[in-house]
């Protein structure tokens, strides 16, 4: 993939750091490198999901790797690092937790806390829509664990959330072709849809209780 590299070069700047091994380990592994450094993304929240999504998809308009092979890996990829996240919440329980957030990088104590918070309100909801959040797509993870959400459940809403949101960034790459960089103004626009979508259906949901509350 040296083309890919150059043209990430070219297009964003030479990749240091954590995009930059995102990049070499597509260059090195295909589609499954790009599954790897999507599972980094979610253990990872600064690595851009939104560079390496796109950027699948120009690889595969290249022929460097397929179109469905990219969407799959990718997905595999997110269920695998959401899956990790879900285990150790599960594993390490609410107070190691909060222990281990105090001491890490990059996260905070307060992150995880909105995270629960939000799990806690909008169970199921909150696993499906946060795969197109970013950074609560890792720590939605974690709530989930630690509430002991079914696993079989979690799966599957977090393949189906990744697979969609996944599946719009690699396609976008694949029709952009060398244009791929011109999807982050529309990514942050996604993003921030969702978000808006998010917290109408949370005042949604709390006027009708209230509504309820106040017929009875």
């Amino acid at each position: 993939m040296n083309f890919v590299h150059a043209m990430t070069q070219t297009e964003t700047g030479d990749l240091d750091g954590l995009a930059g091994a995102a990049v070499r380990l597509m260059e090195q592994l295909g589609a499954p490198g790009a599954g790897l450094a999507v599972a980094a993304e979610n253990l990872f929240p600064p690595i851009p999901s939104e560079v390496i999504l796109p950027l699948a998809g120009f690889s595969a308009s290249r022929g460097e790797i397929s179109l469905v092979g990219a969407i799959v890996w990718t997905t595999i990829g997110s269920v695998f690092g959401a899956l990790l996240l879900y285990l150790i919440g599960q594993a390490f329980g609410r107070r190691r937790m909060y222990a281990l957030f105090d001491r890490l990088p990059l996260v905070n104590t307060a992150d995880l806390a909105r995270s629960e918070d939000w799990f806690a309100r909008h169970g199921t909801k909150a696993v499906f829509l946060g795969r197109m959040v970013p950074l609560v797509r890792s720590l939605v993870s974690v709530p989930a664990g630690l509430e002991a959400m079914p696993v079989g459940r979690f799966l599957v809403l977090t393949a189906a959330g990744s697979a969609l949101w996944n599946s719009t960034f690699v396609l976008a790459g694949y029709a952009l072709g060398e244009n791929w960089t011109r999807i982050e103004p529309y990514a942050d626009f996604l993003q921030k849809l969702v978000i808006v979508a998010v917290v109408a259906a949370a005042g949604l949901f709390v006027l009708r209780r209230v509504r309820s509350v106040r017929a009875r």
